[in-house]
């Protein structure tokens, strides 16, 4: 139902300092609408108002808390494997690493319990000494003294302090490792962050006897940098 319209302008036109309510009013005087018109009117151009300033002034994003470092993508050389082995089991298992290793895009470090009598090939990741475990106590009759020394290879590795490491790999020397697929799998993960990757065992009685919650060596783990740095500075006092 229409009203009659009225002499008087419906919006005041008096004040003429603001052009869209002065061609507002002009436009109401020659249309005839009723109350809710009206309404839904006023609300029409106050929602294009709003858009246009939204995308006259558009919203400065935010600076990124990443640096430039980090948003580079993973690469081989972003990644130390080391690698658990002996003087004894070394030489005979070297076939294994010459599998995967490339001296010139992979970093990797064999951790042995003593110096070799030979030296090492060129197609072979250098070699170092593990460092004394005699004063940890060990009473575990029912496993190796090894076992030590092999799990403090993460804290060696770590305290190496090799320049741009983002992940640290560890395997038997007999573990053989598709590097570029490894590479892959890490770059979906923050390195910043706390990150413990792996499988367990493949043996259902290893599993049992040891625990079906554990990345097994035989296949390879990763640790990201971060998690790497905090478990160097306690690993020695869960050993003791």
């Amino acid at each position: 139902m229409f009203f009659k319209r009225s002499k008087k302008p419906l919006i005041n036109s008096s004040s003429t300092s603001n052009p869209l309510l002065f061609y507002l009013n002009k436009m109401l005087k020659f249309i005839k609408l009723s109350p809710s018109r009206i309404k839904d009117l006023l609300l029409i151009v106050s929602l294009s108002i709003s858009l246009f300033l939204v995308f006259l002034h558009p919203q400065t994003p935010l600076p990124l808390a990443v640096t430039a470092a980090s948003r580079s993508p993973t690469r081989r050389h972003h990644l130390l494997f080391s690698i658990a082995s002996s003087a004894g089991s070394f030489p005979r298992r070297s076939s294994y690493i010459r599998l995967w290793y490339t001296p010139r895009d992979t970093r990797a470090i064999a951790f042995l319990d003593q110096r070799l009598s030979s030296s090492v090939g060129p197609n072979l990741p250098p070699v170092v000494v593990s460092g004394d475990t005699r004063s940890f106590p060990y009473t575990f009759k029912n496993g190796l003294r090894s076992a030590i020394r092999v799990a403090r290879v993460v804290k060696e590795a770590v305290d190496r302090n090799e320049k741009g490491i983002r992940w640290f790999v560890f395997g038997d020397d007999d573990t053989v490792f598709v590097v570029d697929n490894l590479v892959k799998v890490l770059s979906k993960y923050d390195h910043d962050k706390w990150y413990y990757v792996g499988s367990n065992s493949e043996s259902y009685e290893q599993n049992l006897k040891y625990s079906f919650d554990m990345a097994f060596g035989g296949g390879g783990f990763a640790i990201s940098y971060s998690l790497g740095k905090v478990l160097a500075r306690v690993l020695d006092s869960c050993l003791m």
